[in-house]
């Protein structure tokens, strides 16, 4: 296999215009923000405040700003309009080395390592990698086929994933909108259920009390959202501290919920998660919180605190270390209908939370295998 350095191979001969030169015409551009979206903006250039690059159809784009974040994305036509890239890519061209096997490389775990060894500024969004470096760095060139062969699998594979992910949204839209159905609006509240503070139908728990440095960590464990915990612990090294007595009652049971106290947020939401117990016992550590029914079923509870009102409802405080309150859970209003309804809507969400779980372990071996030939095809 030839190894070359991207210098070697970029055939990409930088041009820029103006687009405020041209007001009235449109172009496909292919900015930062858009990339998550997999789709360029369509913008007028009277609307585009700066100086891009022109690029082609083929072209690999290799974001700059933060490489921490693996972005690259072939350039294609979606539409009949010019395109145009931000200049926060680095434009790489080839026309004998196929664009898609350019991609793979370029995300692999390889790859990523050598571009964020080399970057200007600190911090976050504020480093960027430097073209000049990246220009020296290598590319394993196997011949056409081959290179048509890797990225055709990882394309399937990719597809695949997505598929998978794509499956667990439309599972956790299902329950939502039965929830919907059968509850209506909780904030609204148009059934009249009465409503108490959460604290009257839940025991809740805060964080085991010592430092983690007893547990061995086995992974994180994801199960309808994000379970923050160790799923492995080393009971022979933690049983010894003074403050691990009564340890047990910090064991988290199957169902129980979990919710994070510091930086409690994600993109769209707070940390919380519905344990899925397997074979290992796991423990509530520090700066979570373990909700548990008393008398009410606990994937209905799981459901209220999926609400956005449950978020508009707890008060984040704290310059250091953000946080919320215990406090902040404790009281927040929920409505209590007929345990019977409850407990039809948990069979319901029983019953989808299964199909989740078999999804969820399809997708998880389906990233073990990318994993796995990315290192076999690039190292």
């Amino acid at each position: 296999m030839e190894i070359r350095s991207i210098a070697d191979i970029n055939q990409y001969v930088s041009a820029s215009i103006n687009p405020l030169s041209t007001p009235e015409t449109t172009y496909e551009l292919y900015s930062v923000p858009s990339f998550d979206s997999q789709y360029p903006e369509i913008i007028k250039g009277s609307d585009i405040g700066s100086t891009k690059a022109t690029v082609e159809e083929g072209d690999v784009l290799i974001c700059k700003i933060n490489p921490r974040i693996n972005r690259v994305w072939v350039v294609k036509h979606h539409t009949r309009y010019p395109l145009l890239a931000s200049s926060e890519w680095i434009v790489v061209r080839n026309s004998e080395i196929d664009s898609n096997y350019l991609k793979w490389y370029f995300s692999s775990p390889s790859f990523r390592k050598l571009i964020v060894s080399q970057v200007t500024g600190i911090g976050g969004s504020l480093t960027r990698a430097q073209p000049k470096q990246v220009a020296k760095y290598p590319v394993p060139i196997p011949d056409f086929s081959t290179q048509k062969d890797i990225a055709s699998i990882l394309d399937k594979l990719d597809y695949l994933i997505s598929l998978r992910k794509q499956q667990l949204v439309k599972l956790d839209e299902l329950v939502k909108a039965r929830f919907m159905e059968m509850f209506g609006d909780i904030t609204n509240n148009p059934k009249q259920w009465e409503k108490e503070p959460l604290e009257n139908h839940v025991d809740i728990l805060t964080g085991f009390p010592f430092d983690s440095t007893g547990f061995v960590s086995n992974g994180i464990k994801i199960c309808g959202g994000l379970i923050i915990m160790p799923d492995k612990i080393n009971w022979e090294d933690c049983k010894w501290w003074p403050n691990a007595v009564g340890y047990e009652n910090y064991l988290l049971a199957d169902t129980d919920i979990v919710m994070a106290l510091d930086r409690p947020w994600i993109s769209d939401g707070f940390k919380i998660a519905l344990v899925s117990k397997g074979d290992l016992p796991s423990l509530l550590i520090q700066r979570t919180a373990r909700i548990r029914a008393k008398d009410m079923n606990q994937l209905f509870i799981y459901s209220l605190l999926q609400d956005e009102a449950f978020s508009a409802h707890c008060n984040v405080t704290g310059s250091l270390v953000p946080h919320i309150s215990h406090k902040d859970i404790k009281s927040y209003p929920v409505v209590v209908p007929p345990i019977v309804l409850q407990d039809e809507f948990a069979e319901f969400a029983r019953n989808v939370r299964s199909q989740k779980l078999t999804i969820q372990q399809s997708l998880d071996k389906l990233e073990v295998l990318k994993k796995s030939l990315m290192q076999e095809y690039f190292g």
